[in-house]
């Protein structure tokens, strides 16, 4: 059903809650997986959301959007006004004042947050139903931004499924998805309940390489040349660490090898998401193909 909204008086509707204090990331990283939503940001994202199976339980963007998405609503909803779905349109001045920003790409959806598998489900199924042979692993990663940076770089460089940590940040939350460009949506992933509890992995036969300056790790150029990652039958997660400490002693303990990432010009290190780029592509022979994505 389409509501027009003309007065900031209309954003008492208890149907526009999910849209308050969207800048609160505090407020929301604990309040959307309650409620068992996330937002979607952006004409582009809400239709990768949609194509991927999500359901929308709201929507609420200026009018100038609506004609660009009224055939989805209508494909996933059967409804050219959103059926059941409450469809809003504000102008943008108050669409500012509901969420709390300047809505300069016109169109959010509340969307329904799926159920996520098990971890060892996940690695039986993340290659179109057949076994992952590559995964990345996301260890207490804090900013959004490299989150989605992260899955956007897993999508396009043919990785199976994405593991994040109990303590990583929300994949689904609005900031990571919009720098991954709704790929969040393409690449399976979960969270792990235990970490650095590595069972699953080993069980499957993964061996799994962490990302770390150590005296002991090995050049990415020679990790790439080993029978762990040149055998027919090869399978690796690949764990990147957090920004500021990297990865946890634990991790570099329960690994079965440390890979470095050869540095010029006294470069000691990259940002996470420009490293997970490029171990990403180095490893690229054993990933899905890139096409098939």
């Amino acid at each position: 059903m389409i509501i027009t909204l003309e007065s900031s008086d209309l954003c008492a509707d208890p149907r526009l809650a999910d849209y308050i204090s969207l800048k609160d990331v505090q407020l929301r990283s604990t309040l959307e997986p309650e409620r068992g939503l996330y937002m979607a940001e952006s004409s582009k994202v809400i239709l990768r959301a949609l194509r991927s199976g999500h359901r929308p339980r709201s929507f609420l963007m200026a009018p100038r959007w609506l004609d660009e998405l009224t055939p989805l609503i209508e494909e996933v909803t059967g409804s050219a006004d959103g059926g059941d779905v409450p469809l809003f349109l504000a102008p943008e001045s108050l669409l500012e004042q509901i969420t709390g920003f300047h809505l300069h790409r016109g169109a959010l959806a509340a969307m329904q947050r799926p159920a996520l598998p098990t971890v060892a489900d996940l690695l039986a199924s993340a290659r179109k139903g057949h076994p992952a042979r590559r995964v990345a692993i996301l260890e207490d990663l804090v900013d959004h931004t490299n989150v989605g940076a992260a899955f956007r770089s897993a999508a396009a460089l043919g990785i199976d499924a994405v593991l994040v940590t109990p303590s990583c940040a929300d994949p689904l939350y609005r900031r990571s998805v919009r720098v991954s460009m709704g790929t969040v949506f393409q690449v399976p992933w979960t969270r792990i309940e235990k970490w650095p509890a590595m069972d699953d992995l080993h069980e499957a036969g993964f061996t799994v390489a962490s990302l770390a300056l150590s005296p002991h790790s090995v050049s990415l150029d020679e990790f790439v040349t080993l029978p762990s990652v040149t055998a027919p039958d090869a399978r690796l997660a690949l764990v990147m660490g957090t920004e500021g400490d990297g990865l946890k002693k634990r991790t570099l303990a329960n690994c079965d090898v440390v890979v470095r990432i050869p540095m010029s010009a006294n470069v000691d290190s990259l940002n996470v998401a420009a490293a997970s780029a490029v171990v990403f592509w180095a490893t690229r022979h054993l990933g899905a193909d890139i096409s098939e994505q």
